[in-house]
């Protein structure tokens, strides 16, 4: 009687890390290119409209790739990767490492991939290192001073203070060591270009090109 092994447990939905930062920059620079260029393509006389049009052409993929585009999505399998020229798909069984020091970054196959949607801030790290020292402090006072009830206080009972880029490479890393013996997370790393991006930003980088020249 040949022994089965139990079905292993599926993977959940992905988990979406970006900077709302980010997103919001993105957006109103749009707005400001649409007014504006739009502006210009709709008052402008003699070469004004097509500089216009070439210049968004250019500015627009440029803006949605370095502020709305970045994306990480983690889930019990692989880490896909979405940076503004890039999309790297990487099986936890193939991540080496995952690490925060002045940037995101994922190592694998001997490659380093930043993670674009996760910004490192130095200011919000040292903030929550002091904050989490004063925390340390007080509860060493509270369990001193004033004995089992001056250490059952609000400051002894919370979690340390992380800045927002260690708690998201914290998640990554915890993901990779539970999935990295899973079945779906054996491969290789895949890393595709983003022609949708590059292709509108050098055709209008071309049309710039050519109004200037003949102009």
């Amino acid at each position: 009687m040949s022994s089965q092994q139990p079905p292993e447990e599926p993977a959940y939905e992905d988990r979406v890390y970006r900077s709302p930062m980010a997103v919001v920059t993105g957006v109103l620079l749009l707005a400001l290119i649409a007014w504006l260029c739009g502006d210009a393509i709709v008052r402008g006389s003699g070469n004004a409209p097509w500089f216009a049009a070439a210049i968004a052409l250019l500015a627009v993929p440029l803006i949605v790739a370095f502020t709305i585009r970045p994306a990480v999505f983690a889930n019990d399998d692989r880490l896909r990767v979405r940076n503004p020229f890039r999309l790297i798909e990487l099986p936890w069984g193939a991540v080496d490492a995952v690490r925060a020091g002045y940037s995101a970054e994922v190592l694998a196959g001997g490659s380093k991939y930043q993670l674009w949607s996760v910004p490192v801030s130095l200011r919000e790290r040292k903030k929550a290192s002091r904050q989490q020292t004063k925390q340390e402090l007080s509860r060493r006072g509270g369990a001193t001073g004033k004995g089992v009830q001056g250490s059952s206080g609000p400051a002894a009972s919370a979690e340390p203070q992380r800045a927002q880029a260690d708690q998201v490479v914290n998640e990554l890393r915890e993901l990779a060591e539970r999935g990295a013996s899973r079945a779906g997370a054996q491969g290789g790393v895949r890393v595709r270009w983003s022609y949708e991006v590059l292709a509108p930003a050098a055709l209008g980088a071309v049309f710039l090109v050519v109004l200037l020249v003949i102009g």
